[in-house]
């Protein structure tokens, strides 16, 4: 993941340096080579994933002359994508996003012991539905919608046997299919109470700057500039309903037509195209999809 982008653009690597620099650690040797079960882990798959997302951002605009500025109305991100797209904003500095979403992992996976929390994608049902059949799941137990991901495509989070009676009692619901996620930690639901504390901590020594764009927020599915509420909605997104179909819709309703997923996998891009089917979604993961991306924007300047 991101070798031959690194190989072929010094901006990229440079990127990929400056994070193992801020985290003291050889990241990008992990990212490249693995091993896969080290990748994976929460603590490095955060970081990395934004580090993948950043070199090609830069590549876009040292190489290129593609400054997002210039041709975004606004950014957004799912989970941790939420920093990258801060990040590429100049809202956080390259260096602090590495630190938060180290400390992020850490906090993540250390708020529920293993094998204790579970995640469940729900197919078939809407939020009402998939909010209702978390409800009558929980039985006393955390059981909550964790991610509104598409039209029929819910993720519910909580206590292992809670998340387990939720696969279980689906079809009774009208879900078409219920499955357990292969994760380490019951993420966006109230048992990360402990995450969201830590990162409460750790964000208030941070600066951060208001956006080059607006960001659409993962927890209210709408615009925010001011550094302090951007602050506020980072810690509250740790515990939080990621709102993505909706902050979708929001960015389709005020006039963007095209969508840049910039990182690493597709799974936003076939996202978007289930969420609103006039939107023309783009993944930038490649040195030939930057290349595909900076002429279609210059073309389009």
């Amino acid at each position: 993941m991101g070798a031959e982008l690194a190989q072929a653009y010094e901006s990229a690597r440079l990127v990929f340096e400056e994070v193992d620099e801020a985290l003291g650690q050889n990241l990008s040797q992990i990212i490249w080579d693995g091993p896969a079960d080290t990748l994976t882990l929460t603590e490095n798959a955060q970081p990395a994933l934004m580090a993948v997302s950043l070199a090609l951002m830069r590549v876009l605009e040292r190489d290129k002359g593609i400054f997002l500025k210039d041709k975004a109305k606004f950014v957004a991100g799912h989970s941790l994508g939420e920093y990258s797209a801060l990040c590429a904003a100049g809202s956080l500095s390259l260096a602090d996003t590495a630190r938060l979403l180290k400390i992020r992992g850490q906090a993540m996976q250390a708020a529920v012991p293993v094998g204790e929390g579970a995640m469940a994608a729900l197919l078939g049902l809407d939020m009402a539905d998939a909010r209702k059949l978390a409800e009558a799941a929980a039985q006393g137990d955390v059981c909550q919608a964790a991610n509104d991901n598409a039209p029929g495509q819910v993720v519910v989070s909580g206590t292992r046997a809670a998340v387990e009676r939720a696969v279980e009692m689906a079809s009774e619901f009208g879900a078409r299919r219920a499955v357990l996620l292969p994760v380490s930690a019951p993420f966006h639901c109230a048992l990360m109470q402990p995450a969201a504390d830590v990162m409460a901590g750790s964000l208030a020594g941070v600066e951060i700057r208001a956006p080059a764009v607006p960001l659409i927020a993962n927890v209210v599915a709408g615009e925010i500039c001011d550094p302090e509420d951007i602050r506020a909605r980072l810690v509250e997104q740790v515990t939080g309903l990621v709102r993505w179909r909706e902050s979708v819709a929001y960015m389709a309703g005020a006039g963007v037509t095209t969508l840049y997923e910039i990182g690493s996998g597709r799974v936003l891009t076939g996202l978007a195209r289930r969420i609103e089917r006039s939107l023309e979604a783009k993944p930038v993961g490649t040195p030939d999809e930057i290349d595909a991306a900076a002429q279609a924007l210059t073309a389009g300047a």
